[in-house]
C-alpha cells in the first residue's frame, strides 16, 4: 500500500480540486443547465485553474524559481499562490457569479480565503498542506450540497473523508509535511467552507 500512497498526491493535486468540485456541482445540478452551459462552465474553470497555473509553473521552472509541481519549498509557493488568488478572483467576479451559480461561487470564495490564509502563513515561514486544503474544502462543499439539495450522498462523503486520510498519509509518506502542517491545512480548507455554508444553505 505504501508504494501506492504517493500517487494520491498527484491524482488529487490541489490544482485539480476546483475542476473536480465543478464536475460534482454540475452532477448535482444535472437538470438545471443545458449541456453547452455545463461545458462552458467546466471549460472556464479548467482554463483558469489548471491550464494557466501550469503555464505559470512552466515559466517559473524555466527561470529556476520552482523545482517540481509539488513546490516543497516555502519560497517556491509564494508566486503561484498569489497568481492563484488573482485567478480565483477573476472567476468569482466574471464567470462563476453568485446569481447564477451560488453554491459554486461560494466554494471558490471559500477557496480564496483558504489560499490567502495559507499565503499569510508562508510569510511566517509555515507551510500548510495545500493538498489538505483542497480535499477538506471539497469534502465540506459536497456535504453542504447534499444538505442543500436534500440528496443522499453518504457514499460520496464517506469516500471523500477516506481520501482526506489517504492524502494525509500520502504527504507523510513523501515526507512533504509534518502532522501539524497537515492538520492546519485541513482546517484552513474546511473552516472557510463551513462558515460560508451559512450564506448559501
Amino acid at each position: 500500500m505504501k508504494k501506492f500512497l504517493p500517487s494520491f498526491s498527484y491524482i488529487f493535486h490541489p490544482i485539480l480540486i476546483p475542476a473536480m468540485a465543478t464536475l460534482l456541482y454540475l452532477f448535482y445540478h444535472k437538470g438545471d443547465f443545458i449541456a453547452q452551459e455545463k461545458l462552458f462552465i467546466l471549460f472556464q474553470v479548467v482554463i483558469v485553474t489548471i491550464v494557466i497555473p501550469i503555464l505559470v509553473f512552466v515559466l517559473l521552472r524555466a527561470t529556476g524559481n520552482v523545482d517540481t509541481i509539488m513546490m516543497s519549498k516555502i519560497s517556491e509557493r509564494k508566486i503561484p499562490l498569489v497568481v492563484h488568488c488573482f485567478l480565483i478572483i477573476l472567476l468569482v467576479k466574471k464567470s462563476i457569479i453568485v446569481d447564477r451559480y451560488p453554491e459554486l461561487h461560494f466554494f471558490f470564495l471559500g477557496g480564496l480565503f483558504s489560499i490567502m490564509l495559507a499565503m499569510i502563513l508562508l510569510f511566517g515561514y509555515f507551510k500548510a498542506s495545500l493538498h489538505m486544503i483542497g480535499i477538506s474544502s471539497i469534502t465540506v462543499f459536497i456535504a453542504g450540497m447534499s444538505i442543500h439539495l436534500q440528496e443522499n450522498s453518504i457514499f460520496t462523503i464517506a469516500v471523500l473523508l477516506l481520501l482526506n486520510g489517504i492524502i494525509a498519509s500520502s504527504r507523510l509518506e513523501m515526507k512533504a509535511h509534518t502532522n501539524i502542517e497537515l492538520a492546519i491545512g485541513f482546517f484552513l480548507g474546511a473552516v472557510p467552507q463551513m462558515l460560508l455554508l451559512a450564506v448559501w444553505l
